[in-house]
């Protein structure tokens, strides 16, 4: 109890107040309000490409942030993608941004906010629900190849940033403080427990394996927190994975990913505007 105690407070999620909104990118934006399993409220902005008033059911991108983040920070990305005529659902995880507090989170809680935001998209009536990609940054690209893995209707995937394993990288975090084998253990059989999951199960370098749909994997060459190897392991394991490394993208900030939004925007397009008329669909 005392572990568990001491981890919780040392993963506390930090108060940050939101002070970007798509209204500082010249964007038409709706605030959406919807609920997690639990109950807690999730909030989020959904931006329209245009002529998504026409009655047409559209594709739509749903997009996930990072541990510690929000919704806002991914904003810089929307002028690129709505501009190619996909519209995008931003939300924040529990704990994060507008939305709920709650005790802890986690990649499965993080997957869970992502799933509510899905299924409440696809019940729009100017979505089409066989046409919804995920856009991920960190715990939230994990989050989004763990819905990917589980719901085949997803179109195509986003990871940026995301690791291989989350043992593994927690392991590192605790012996770059030098601690001991035996409490490393403790520890991460702890979180197993207060998360109620076992990291196998949620892991990226498996779920991406079950994912059929396209995935990029974007990963920054600069990135001091995740090492590149994951982002390799990742997509080689992933069977429609294509990797991409971005030179001067660290892990934080996603402006280092700015150069590769022409690329982002094409993966989404080609899986997200393919008709069944397609030859190739």
């Amino acid at each position: 109890m005392l572990l568990r105690t001491l981890l919780l407070r040392l993963y506390r999620l930090p108060v940050r107040s939101v002070h970007r909104t798509p209204a500082d990118l010249d964007l038409e934006a709706h605030d959406v309000e919807f609920r997690a399993v639990d109950g807690a409220r999730l909030r989020g902005w959904l931006v329209p490409a245009g002529g998504a008033d026409d009655g047409v059911a559209r594709p739509v991108v749903v997009v996930m942030h990072g541990w510690a983040s929000a919704a806002e920070d991914l904003l810089p990305a929307a002028p690129a993608v709505v501009g190619a005529g996909l519209s995008m659902l931003f939300v924040d995880a529990r704990s994060h941004g507008r939305s709920d507090a709650v005790e802890f989170m986690s990649m499965p809680r993080f997957a869970e906010d992502l799933q509510a935001a899905v299924a409440w998209v696809r019940e729009r009536p100017d979505v089409d629900a066989a046409r919804v990609a995920l856009v991920g940054h960190s715990v939230g690209a994990g989050a989004a190849l763990l819905v990917a893995s589980r719901d085949p209707c997803i179109a195509a995937v986003v990871s940026i940033a995301s690791m291989a394993h989350p043992r593994e990288m927690i392991d590192r975090s605790f012996r770059s403080y030098r601690a001991p084998p035996p409490l490393v253990r403790a520890a991460l059989r702890t979180i197993e427990r207060t998360i109620r999951y076992r990291f196998d199960d949620f892991a990226p370098l498996h779920t991406i394996a079950r994912i059929d749909a396209p995935v990029l994997v974007l990963h920054g060459l600069d990135d001091r927190t995740v090492p590149t190897d994951d982002a390799q392991r990742l997509a080689e394991s992933g069977p429609s994975a294509t990797l991409r490394l971005v030179p001067g993208a660290d892990h934080r900030s996603l402006d280092g990913f700015l150069p590769a939004l022409p690329e982002i925007v094409a993966h989404l397009r080609e899986a997200l505007t393919r008709t069944p008329t397609d030859p190739d669909a």
